[in-house]
């Protein structure tokens, strides 16, 4: 059943129609990745979104691309007009939940990439992966699409090759601007976003337990609200995410992560700076630099060898180094393996980003290490 429904929906030689669901700053940046995938047999068929100045922006977009596209103020809409076979899902966070089941339940099947993070929640992100089970005519990835920046993928490389050695420490930097403005500023508060270590950072906690290889046991974190957004009120509130932190993961298989953030420093080179150390060598991978370095103990600090990370494939470098691209392109080629290939990024995958990150944001507001299970089984964390 599942081979004959994708292989109806997306054979090799065939045209997949997308919908876009949410067409602000992301939703556009995927309209415009698209766009560039355009000789892989990819359209725009649809988008939605209540947004009237959001809706106007992509319909000039789609028409400068000679893309005849209908608009919907909603996803039912899209849903019932039965012009797409893949939805991309770039709304607002706190709106996933909802909108992945109503894709996931509507009786034709659409294959799913949901912007990260998966839910706000991690009981949202269960319902929504319990349900994706019952479905195997569709697939769902989520775009944590930072596993394939080009010196990122590179780092991948190295540690799953061994070059390492067992990985004991993985350390990620992100120094960065700050947020930015949104529609209606949804993402200036914690009950809309999941907070600043789940909307931003679910990245980098899944980047940790790909490197380390092993999944969270508990999660420390300190963090606080020091320079953003204090002088901003919006309906009477001030905003309340917070704009640096540290976080310290501990894994299974005993090794550790830990996420510097600060999203007040805009001078700085790279905004992200990996590190991974192993038993038997250290490497990083530095962006957007797109630089790579790698050494052993042995070979020492003389023998550390610098590359720079290029793809060729990449045909639009967008907002986040050609990532976006790479990755609507790996989830293309898992639609038309005709369910012989999983998505790269699975809801599994989004799920535990998220626990990582409502760990952190709890440990942050009870001043305590968190256990993992604490958040999976919500009535633990009182």
């Amino acid at each position: 059943m599942l081979r004959s429904v994708l292989s109806a929906m997306a054979a090799p030689n065939s045209t997949v129609k997308y919908g876009i669901v949410g067409v602000g700053m992301m939703g556009r940046e995927h309209l415009i990745n698209l766009h560039h995938l355009r000789t892989e047999g990819v359209v725009v068929a649809a988008i939605a979104d209540p947004y009237v100045p959001s809706q106007q922006l992509a319909l000039e977009l789609a028409q400068s691309f000679d893309w005849q596209l209908k608009v919907f103020s909603g996803h039912q809409e899209l849903l019932d007009s039965g012009l797409c076979d893949v939805v991309v899902v770039s709304t607002p966070n706190m709106t996933h939940y909802e909108i992945l089941m109503d894709i996931i339940n509507y009786p034709k099947p659409h294959h799913v990439l949901v912007e990260k993070p998966l839910c706000t929640t991690v009981a949202h992100c269960k319902e929504v992966l319990n349900a994706a089970r019952k479905r195997q005519d569709m697939l769902v990835q989520v775009g944590l699409e930072y596993r394939y920046m080009p010196p990122v993928t590179k780092l991948i490389e190295i540690v799953k090759g061994g070059n390492l050695g067992p990985v004991k420490m993985v350390a990620i930097r992100e120094h960065r601007f700050p947020f930015l403005v949104k529609v209606n500023n949804w993402n200036r508060f914690n009950a809309n976003s999941g907070g600043t270590l789940v909307e931003k950072c679910c990245h980098f906690f899944d980047l940790m337990r790909l490197f380390a290889g092993a999944n969270p046991v508990r999660v420390m974190a300190s963090g606080a609200i020091d320079v953003n957004h204090k002088d901003e009120i919006y309906d009477g509130k001030v905003p309340d995410i917070i704009d640096n932190a540290y976080v310290i993961v501990e894994f299974d298989n005993g090794s550790r992560g830990m996420l510097d953030l600060c999203m007040f420093a805009e001078g700085s080179k790279n905004e992200q700076e990996i590190s991974v150390v192993g038993e038997i060598g250290k490497g990083e991978a530095f962006v957007p630099e797109s630089i790579v370095r790698f050494g052993s103990r042995v070979a020492g600090r003389d023998g550390v060898q610098t590359s720079k990370a290029e793809d060729k494939r990449i045909k639009y470098d967008g907002l986040h180094h050609g990532s976006s691209y790479l990755e609507h392109l790996n989830f293309l080629s898992a639609i038309r393996a005709e369910g012989q290939q999983a998505p790269a990024v699975g809801l599994q995958d989004g799920l535990i980003s998220v626990a990582i990150g409502v760990a952190a944001q709890l440990s942050i507001e009870k001043g305590r290490f968190v256990m993992i299970e604490e958040v999976m089984d919500e009535h633990k964390c009182d």
